[in-house]
Order: C-alpha cells, then sequence, then structure tokens
C-alpha cells in the first residue's frame, strides 16, 4: 500500500530533475571579395558570423513542478549562420528561455556550484551563453592589406549538466511524526486541501496554504510528509523534502498529544524529530521552533492541562507553546496570530 500510493503521487510533485543545456556556436566568418561588372578591383566583402543562441531560465510563479524536466532533458540551441559575400552577416539564433517554479535552485552537476537561486517571479537568469560570431574579411582590411584572406571562426556554445532542485518558498513549516494532524492543521488555517486519512504517510509531497489573518496580513504554511525516526539516513518519505523547510523563518513541531495507540510515546516520538532534524541539517536544527500539541480535543478536559504540562517538562522544551485541536479549531485562531505577530516583528527587525 505505501509503495502504491508513493508512486502514485510521485508523478505530480517532481522536486529535483538533470538536465543538459547546450547554447548554440557562433557562424563562422566568410572570406569574399566583391565580384561585380564594370568594378574591376572590387575589395573584400565577407560578412561576420550570427551569434550562436543562448539559454536562460525564468521564475514563472504559475509553476510549481519540475517534472516537464523529467522528461525534456536535453535543451539545445541552434548555431549562428555563417557569414556570406557582398557584405552579407549570418543570422544570430534564437535564445532558448525555460521556464520554471520560483523556488528552483540551479546547479553545475559536475562541480556542485549554484549557478542561480531563483526566488522571485520573472526572475531571468543565464545559464549557457551562446557563441559570438566570426569576423569576415572585410574587418581586416587596412593600407597595407588592400585583400585580406583572413577571418576568424565562430566561438563554441557553452555545454553543462545542470542539476535542478526545487525549494518551496514557505514562511512556515510544519514538521511531525506521520499522523500528527500537520495536514488537518494546514486544512483548518488555509484553503489547502491536502488529503487526510487515518494512516500514516498520507502526506507523500509537500502542500502549500495561505493563512490569511487579516484583510492585509497573510503568510504562507508548508506542509511535509512526516518524519520518522532514521529519515535522516533515507527511511520513510519526508527526508525527500526537508529541504523545503530551508527557506522557512519559523517551524511548528506538531505533535499528538494523544496517540490512539496507547504503546507510543509522544515524549520519545518528539525527542527522535529533534535528533533527525539536527542530523539532516545543523541550520535548520537552529531555526526558531514552537511546539504545538495537537488533537487536544481527545484529552480529559480536567487532565488535559496537566498532561499537557508533565508533556513539556518531560521533553524539556523552554521555548513557546501552543495547545490546539486542528480538527475543531480549538487554539488555531491564537496559533495564527502569533505566528504573523511573530514574523511581522522578524519583518521589522531586518528593515532596521
Amino acid at each position: 500500500m505505501f509503495i502504491a500510493i508513493y508512486s502514485k503521487h510521485l508523478m505530480k510533485y517532481i522536486d529535483e530533475a538533470k538536465i543538459h543545456v547546450s547554447a548554440g556556436d557562433g557562424g563562422d566568418g566568410a572570406a569574399s571579395f566583391r565580384r561585380e561588372k564594370y568594378i574591376p578591383k572590387g575589395g573584400p566583402s565577407g560578412g561576420d558570423g550570427g551569434r550562436g543562441g543562448s539559454i536562460f531560465a525564468l521564475a514563472d510563479r504559475n509553476i510549481n513542478t519540475l517534472v516537464d524536466y523529467r522528461f525534456a532533458r536535453i535543451h539545445r540551441a541552434k548555431n549562428g549562420e555563417n557569414g556570406r559575400g557582398a557584405d552579407c552577416y549570418g543570422k544570430g539564433a534564437d535564445d532558448i528561455t525555460l521556464r520554471m517554479p520560483v523556488g528552483t535552485v540551479i546547479a553545475n552537476a559536475a562541480t556542485g556550484e549554484i549557478i542561480a537561486d531563483l526566488q522571485r517571479h520573472e526572475q531571468k537568469v543565464l545559464l549557457a551563453k551562446g557563441g559570438t560570431g566570426g569576423l569576415g574579411n572585410l574587418h581586416f582590411k587596412s593600407s597595407t592589406n588592400r585583400a585580406p584572406r583572413q577571418f576568424t571562426p565562430g566561438e563554441p556554445g557553452e555545454e553543462f549538466d545542470l542539476k535542478l532542485e526545487l525549494k518551496v518558498l514557505a514562511d512556515v513549516g510544519l514538521l511531525g511524526m506521520p499522523n500528527a494532524g500537520k495536514s488537518t492543521l494546514i486544512r483548518a488555517v488555509s484553503a489547502a486541501r491536502p488529503k487526510v486519512a487515518d494512516y500514516p504517510f498520507t502526506t507523500v509531497h509537500p502542500n502549500l496554504g495561505m493563512v490569511r489573518v487579516d484583510q492585509n496580513r497573510s503568510f504562507v504554511m508548508a506542509d511535509i510528509p512526516g518524519l520518522i525516526e532514521g529519515a535522516a539516513e533515507g527511511a520513510g518519505l519526508g527526508h525527500r523534502f526537508l529541504k523545503h523547510l530551508a527557506r522557512t523563518r519559523l517551524l511548528l513541531h506538531v505533535v499528538d498529544i494523544a496517540p490512539l495507540d496507547q504503546t507510543i510515546n509522544p515524549v520519545r516520538e518528539a525527542k527522535a524529530i529533534v535528533d533527525e532534524l539536527r542530523k539532516y541539517d545543523e541550520s535548520l536544527y537552529q531555526k526558531p521552533r514552537w511546539l504545538v500539541l495537537n488533537k487536544a480535543d481527545l484529552l480529559p478536559e480536567i487532565e488535559r492541562e496537566k498532561i499537557c504540562k508533565k508533556f513539556i517538562r518531560s521533553l524539556g522544551w523552554k521555548e513557546k507553546t501552543f495547545i490546539i485541536s486542528a480538527i475543531s479549531g480549538e487554539g488555531c485562531n491564537e496559533l495564527t496570530y502569533a505566528i504573523m505577530d511573530y514574523l511581522e516583528h522578524e519583518s521589522a527587525k531586518q528593515e532596521e
């Protein structure tokens, strides 16, 4: 069942691809002389070669997957035309523009060097430059060389193997074990409608939701597949998508405070998530992180506060904590307003 679910959705959300880009070569310059009636001593007339086509990447907010580049891996621009006689210059080749999702990181596959990070709509970057056209012999005419036969060939275009990696752009990222209620939370506070079910690994690709707090106040929340112990070494699905949390400004660690399975220890699971985060990326571990205790509606009301305090004490947690029920909406408003205030405060500090 797990493999079937994963393969079904893999085609819908592709966040990595490798492509080959090859810019066009410049056309060769020509060595030619005028041969016209009544002009017995026509001079050099060889034109320059045309410029080869270049390849660009363009960020497009209307695209949210790299799936096209899984099937179209080779992108080759045309060569420029060669120069001709009678002062005819070769025609330059058209450039190629590859439209990619905002958030795509483009790296040289051979060296790992980052070529571009597409962070805003309509951002355009050069991936491979087309070759310059060669010079025709008319450029070599001088008072001492009236019949030059020199010309230069066109320059070759650049050619690279590139790795594309999509990192979603979100202000807040959700992390936690499968079935912690992350998808239910993002459904409760935004218009996103990820799949929700009572079995693990329901989420198999990142979901983004716009959370509107007031008319002109909003932020983007990202839900990634749940992590399990050993995720940093490749277990489960979540490790593939942890990179999507790299751009977030705040992480919400969602914990199922009332697991139906009595053998599950929420404290041990919460610590395991923190350990996996640190193993995967220290910078991700250092990000601001709040604790969200979900499914509080399943706890006896008279014992709710006691159980939550015991959990926080056992976890050794000293940062902000919120107790919510995503399914009923209890505590969700307070959480979203606190997030909005925090993000605005951080933005104001950066502007100072």
